[in-house]
């Protein structure tokens, strides 16, 4: 199954580089502008490391709008969702045109590369249908994983001085301070809270996307499958009857009900995998990242800003890759009753 997955993330990204369109707007000089562009971004994420800054799994409450709690993953997603909509909208400009520009030939790769790798999955109703929703997988997730990369998001915020008595909440760290008065030294418990951090560092927004990607599992396959076509395929009896002795196919229900009820476990289970996967790899390298951070603040000024570089360059790719896989992992899902049945 991983060696299924990478093949279509390698054909993905063959059909991009492959098509024509492209071959003028992402040159090598091209290529060497973003790298550029992610060298400077990592150096000024350096200058905005904030000490103390621990990664939590869930979002900080910021403000309330309406007695609704609004978490600083919550607002970044709303930035950058608005940036989506206005970024597309300005790539394609006020429609599409014959002579496409460098926006369009980008947006144009990217959706006839996915939709030729998504459609053989899912089959010709079900694809038309469903791709839409997977397009929009795609970008928002790799949107929202780039995002915690950019300067500021997860390093600018306020920090907050604990007060209270007794031991401090779990994500203050204390911390030495002198008073100027009597010269003796003090220990107080603070917590950096940041205004923006990546979306997808937050538990709840991946198992958001993984509801939303089950719920979308659902309404394709009983519209295009059908519960008949459901049932018989979890728990139906798959041999037929002419190949074996009758008691032989009789038994082999029970046998076949069995392995529907660890089906319907392992379906369920998708919640899990696709939200803890996702979260996973975006929060461990946000970690990351800020363990490198601390380790280049030790050293001189002058080299501290290339020892996350390395980094950068890696979570940019597991971005990409973790994108494309809670997209094609729907697909899949999807195009294991809807394929079937075409055929």
């Amino acid at each position: 199954m991983e060696y299924l997955k990478f093949e279509h993330f390698y054909l993905f990204i063959d059909k991009i580089f492959k098509r024509r369109t492209l071959k003028r707007g992402m040159s090598f000089s091209g290529i060497l502008k973003f790298l550029k562009t992610c060298t400077i971004a990592g150096a000024i994420q350096t200058i905005f490391a904030t000490e103390g800054f621990c990664a939590e799994i869930k979002g900080e409450q910021l403000f309330d709008v309406f007695g609704f709690p609004v978490t600083n993953s919550m607002f970044t997603t709303w930035i950058f969702a608005a940036v989506i909509i206005v970024g597309v909208r300005l790539l394609l400009g006020r429609g599409a045109k014959l002579v496409p520009g460098r926006g369009q030939m980008a947006v144009e790769a990217v959706i006839s590369s996915l939709s030729g790798i998504f459609e053989p999955l899912m089959g010709p109703k079900a694809f038309r249908a469903a791709f839409p929703l997977l397009l929009g997988f795609f970008w928002f997730i790799l949107i929202m994983n780039w995002s915690g990369l950019l300067p500021g998001v997860g390093s600018i915020g306020e920090e907050i001085i604990y007060t209270g008595s007794g031991s401090a909440p779990e994500g203050f760290y204390g911390r030495e301070v002198i008073n100027p008065a009597t010269g003796a030294a003090t220990t107080e418990f603070v917590k950096f809270v940041p205004f923006f951090r990546a979306a997808n560092s937050d538990l709840n927004t991946t198992l958001a996307l993984a509801i939303i990607s089950f719920g979308a599992w659902i309404y394709f396959v009983l519209k295009y499958a059908g519960l008949k076509v459901f049932l018989h395929d979890t728990f139906g009896n798959k041999v037929n009857p002419k190949d074996v002795a009758w008691p032989i196919y009789l038994s082999l229900f029970v046998v076949f009900f069995a392995v529907g009820c660890i089906d319907i476990i392992s379906i369920i289970m998708r919640l899990l995998s696709l939200s803890f996967r996702l979260f996973g790899n975006v929060f461990g390298g946000e970690v990351l990242l800020e363990n490198m951070h601390h380790l280049a603040a030790n050293l001189p000024s002058w080299v501290s800003w290339i020892i996350p570089l390395p980094f950068y360059l890696l979570e940019i790719l597991i971005g990409l890759i973790q994108a494309f896989l809670f997209t094609l992992l729907t697909a899949v899902y999807i195009g294991l009753l809807t394929n079937h049945e075409e055929e």
